[in-house]
């Protein structure tokens, strides 16, 4: 598996995702830093009022009403995240160190529908990491429709900001696999670690 997706880690070049404020950054943790993630997360309590499995840290968000709040807050970052939102920091991610993180399990043939993360919950940034198994996120610009896609590695991080945060919706397709220049990628188990900011209401 790694040794294929050595080879096919982007789209070709005249496919690359050209966005605004959209950043795409391969094996930005190890897989030593992957594996102990892995470990750390299935030894927490998941929420399965969803479709999907999740966890929420920091602060909890209501998908119902679309919004946080004080009384949301649900504790500090526990220290295995915390080095995480402390690199995104330094490593000029983010301007100021993220304080709220939610973990989604995506199993095979699971997605998540187009959208916007809520504008008036969260920061200017917002920041994915994906262990575990690839999949291809889509986006699609509010004003035209068309959609582009791009390959979300295991160990990459996405970053969104300007148009890409604010006027681009993206998407995980509901599908057991993806088409990468042409050859088939079966979908697996996939965690994401998604980072953010929170503005209070």
């Amino acid at each position: 598996m790694s040794a294929i997706l050595s080879q096919m880690s982007l789209f070709d070049d005249d496919k690359k995702p050209d966005i605004s404020g959209l950043r795409y950054l391969p094996d930005y943790i190890d897989k030593k830093t992957e594996d102990f993630l892995l470990q750390k997360i299935d030894g927490e309590p998941w929420l399965s009022d969803m479709k999907r499995r999740v966890q929420h840290y920091g602060y909890k968000y209501d998908y119902k009403a679309r919004r946080i709040t004080q009384d949301l807050q649900i504790g500090s970052i526990p220290d295995w995240l915390a080095g995480l939102c402390n690199m995104l920091y330094v490593n000029k991610i983010f301007a100021k160190i993220p304080d709220q993180v939610i973990i989604n399990e995506y199993q095979a043939g699971q997605g998540i529908t187009p959208h916007i993360d809520c504008v008036p919950c969260f920061g200017e940034t917002i920041a994915s990491i994906s262990v575990y198994t690839p999949c291809v996120m889509e986006f699609t610009p509010i004003e035209t429709g068309e959609k582009i896609s791009q390959l979300l590695e295991p160990r990459s991080l996405v970053v969104l900001s300007g148009e890409a945060r604010y006027k681009w919706q993206h998407a995980i397709p509901q599908r057991k696999t993806d088409i990468v220049n042409g050859q088939k990628i079966a979908r697996g188990r996939r965690i994401s670690l998604t980072f953010r900011t929170i503005i209070l209401q």
